[in-house]
C-alpha cells in the first residue's frame, strides 16, 4: 500500500499544481471511492483508490524524467506573467505535464531535469539529499590562491549558513577566470552571490552536471529521456524514483527550439520531418524566377513595370503623364486641352464646362 496525501496525488497525476489542488478539495470537486473529501491532508492510496474531480476519475499516467539542456534567457516554470520564455515550452511535446527540479536562473544554462513525479522531484531537490552540482563560471578578475579562499567560504542567505564550496581554477582568460564550483546544496543564486561575496562578480554561468548527468551531446534547447541504467543509478544513491519500470522511453534527442537557417536538423519521431535547409538568408524577400526576369537593372521592386507599360513609356519621364496611342495620333503637333478659335479641336456643342453652366 502506498498513501499519499489528496493533493499531492492530484499534482502527479499532472492535473493541477499542488496549490490549485487544494482548492479544488476545499471547494468540494473531488471524491475518493464516492465519498466527497474536503478536509486538506487526506491520504489515500495511489494504487487503489478511484480519484474524481468533477465526476471525471483521475489517472496516474507514466512516469517521465527528462534531462533539458537549459538555454540562456529561458524561465525556470511553467508560466511568465512577463511573457519571456520558459523551460515547459521546451519540452512541451513530451505528451505530460512536467515540472522543474530545482531552478536555474534566467541567464544561466546546463543541466535541468523535470518530471511528472511528484516525490523524485520533492526528494532530489531537497539540501539533505546531497545531490551534487557542478558549474563553470565564467568571472570578472584573476583569481589566485586567496581568491580562492574566499570563495570557498560559507555565506548566509536568507539567515542560514550555506554549505562550504568546492572551487578550482580551470583556465584564465586575459583579465577574466574560468572556475569549476560544486555545490552539494542548491540556494537562491548562490553561485553569484558566492562571486560577489569573493570580489569577483559572475559574467556566465552554466551547470555541467547534476547528480551525476550531464548535457553532453545535447546543445542548447534540445532534451532527452532518462534512459534505465541511470534511473537505477539515481535510485541507488538518493532512493528515487521509487519504481523504475522495465521499459522507459526510448532517449532520441528532442528539440525545443527550430533549427537555424542552414543547420541539418536531427530528426525528431514526435515531430514533421525537418525541411531541406535553404541557400538564402532571408527567405521574406526572395523573388520567383518570373520577377527576377522583370527587375533585371532595377534597384527598387516595388517600382518595376511590366513590359507593355515599357514600350508606352519610351521617352516618358513620369509614367502618371503617359498617354494611349491614340491619343497621341489626336493630340499630334496640337495642344492638350481644347483651345478657342480651333474648329477641329473645339468640343461638340453642349459638352464644354461653359456650355453646361
Amino acid at each position: 500500500m502506498s498513501l499519499e496525501r489528496l493533493q499531492k496525488y492530484l499534482a502527479h497525476a499532472g492535473l493541477s499544481s499542488r496549490r490549485h489542488a487544494e482548492s479544488l478539495i476545499t471547494g468540494g470537486r473531488v471524491r475518493v471511492d464516492g465519498r466527497l473529501v474536503t478536509e486538506l491532508g487526506t491520504k489515500v492510496d495511489s494504487t487503489q483508490a478511484k480519484v474524481e474531480v468533477d465526476g471525471r476519475r483521475v489517472v496516474l499516467p507514466v512516469s517521465l524524467y527528462i534531462l533539458l539542456h537549459k538555454p540562456r534567457g529561458t524561465v525556470t516554470t511553467l508560466r511568465d506573467p512577463e511573457g519571456r520564455p520558459t523551460v515547459a515550452a521546451l519540452v512541451a511535446n513530451c505528451g505530460q505535464r512536467v515540472v522543474p527540479v530545482g531552478r536555474l536562473d534566467f541567464a544561466s544554462s546546463g543541466v535541468l531535469l523535470l518530471t511528472n513525479d511528484g516525490e523524485f522531484q520533492e526528494k532530489l531537490q531537497h539540501p539533505r539529499s546531497g545531490a551534487q552540482k557542478i558549474y563553470h563560471a565564467k568571472v570578472r578578475g584573476l583569481v589566485d590562491e586567496a581568491g580562492l579562499e574566499r570563495w570557498r567560504r560559507s555565506i548566509d542567505i536568507e539567515g542560514r549558513a550555506t554549505r562550504p564550496a568546492k572551487v578550482d581554477i580551470l583556465e584564465h582568460e586575459a583579465d577574466k577566470t574560468w572556475l569549476s564550483i560544486g555545490l552539494s546544496e542548491g540556494r537562491n543564486r548562490q553561485v553569484r552571490r558566492l562571486g560577489d561575496q569573493a570580489g569577483h562578480p559572475v559574467l556566465r554561468l552554466m551547470r555541467v552536471d547534476y547528480a551525476g548527468l550531464s548535457v553532453e551531446g545535447l546543445r542548447p534547447g534540445e532534451w532527452r529521456h532518462l534512459s534505465r541504467d541511470e534511473l537505477l543509478e539515481l535510485k541507488q544513491r538518493y532512493g528515487v524514483p521509487r519504481k523504475v519500470l522495465r521499459s522507459v522511453p526510448e532517449a532520441p534527442t528532442f528539440s525545443g527550439r527550430r533549427p537555424r537557417a542552414g543547420s541539418v536538423a536531427k530528426a525528431n519521431p514526435r515531430t514533421s520531418p525537418a525541411r531541406p535547409p535553404k541557400d538564402h538568408r532571408h527567405p521574406a524577400r526572395t523573388l520567383p524566377e518570373k520577377s527576377e526576369k522583370v527587375l533585371k537593372g532595377h534597384r527598387h521592386p516595388a517600382r518595376t513595370l511590366p513590359e507593355k507599360s515599357e514600350k508606352v513609356l519610351k521617352g516618358h519621364r513620369h509614367p502618371a503623364r503617359t498617354l494611349p496611342e491614340k491619343s497621341e495620333k489626336v493630340l499630334r503637333g496640337r495642344r492638350v486641352g481644347p483651345t478657342r478659335g480651333s474648329p477641329k479641336g473645339s468640343p461638340k456643342k453642349g459638352t464644354h464646362r461653359s456650355a453646361k453652366r
